[in-house]
């Protein structure tokens, strides 16, 4: 995409709580290391471990120190190619979700050792939060759970002033934010819900905490975020709402359907050169 387009797609709403850090981050979707890092180092962005978050440049000796996520807890540093939007927009989300990072990159590297090899669902629902999630804002109880129950038509359509006026969704998924500069109904986000005016780090930082050893992806939910109104040209229709392909009800049983979630990673399956550093060895099966 021409770089001109790049920042007039940036003026989506999807990007709204990261307006700040994109004007004082450098051109959007060009990773800028000396300015991400003077960020970093203003907020104090650290690890579980307590190392200081840094945005370096691959370095082939990084391999020393174990695979990606061990790398990040032990030295605090994140491999950040030039040029690439994934990467922008992961250090984005560690500038604006830094103790969901560091608590996502602490619970992978717990749970590493007895896994013998095999990654566990726990480290699926993970990365699957890291890549693709998002925090639902909201204390309207009927439209939680219209969101709840994937009754889609009836949250953004028959509900759209009342969506407008009392949800925020923010986009802590960094495969998800990179591909919102192709706009497209299928960008599905898996989402946790948190009370309106919440800060929506401390939410799934704690959120985090509570896991159980068990927990699976499934205690995400399917959000089908270019839904929003406003979020895409065909929002202002009513028969947009009416595409199952895009806007999936439940189940008979209650459970999502099959693929729901995986949206923007099918997308990203012809591109895995642009996957962060390592996130080949995390990406959710």
């Amino acid at each position: 995409m021409e770089a001109s387009a790049v920042e007039a797609s940036a003026a989506h709403p999807i990007f709204a709580p990261l307006r700040d850090l994109l004007e004082r981050a450098g051109p959007v979707g060009l990773p800028d290391l000396e300015r991400l890092n003077a960020l970093a180092e203003a907020s104090d962005v650290r690890t579980e471990s307590g190392r200081p978050v840094r945005f370096v440049a691959p370095d082939a000796a990084a391999g020393r120190y174990g695979g990606y996520e061990l790398r990040v807890f032990e030295t605090g540093c994140i491999e950040t190619r030039p040029g690439s939007r994934h990467d922008y927009f992961n250090a984005l989300a560690w500038l604006s979700f830094p103790r969901t990072k560091a608590r996502i990159n602490a619970l992978h590297v717990a749970a590493i050792p007895g896994e013998k090899g095999r990654r566990g669902r726990l480290r699926d629902l993970l990365t699957i939060l890291d890549e693709g999630g998002a925090v639902v804002c909201c204390s309207d109880a009927e439209l939680v759970a219209l969101a709840r129950e994937h009754r889609w038509r009836e949250l953004f359509w028959e509900r759209r002033a009342r969506v407008r006026a009392h949800l925020a969704v923010h986009v802590l998924g960094h495969a998800v934010l990179e591909q919102a500069h192709r706009p497209w109904p299928g960008i599905t986000c898996k989402v946790l819900f948190a009370p309106a005016g919440c800060d929506p780090d401390r939410a799934a930082h704690a959120w985090l905490g509570a896991l159980p050893a068990e927990a699976s992806p499934a205690l995400l939910r399917a959000f089908p975020v270019f839904g929003l109104p406003g979020w895409h040209p065909g929002s202002s229709e009513r028969a947009f709402y009416e595409d199952a392909r895009y806007f999936r009800p439940l189940r008979a049983d209650g459970t999502m359907p099959s693929g729901v979630g995986r949206a923007a990673a099918a997308r990203r399956k012809s591109r895995r050169a642009e996957e962060s550093p390592g996130s080949a060895e995390q990406n959710a099966g």
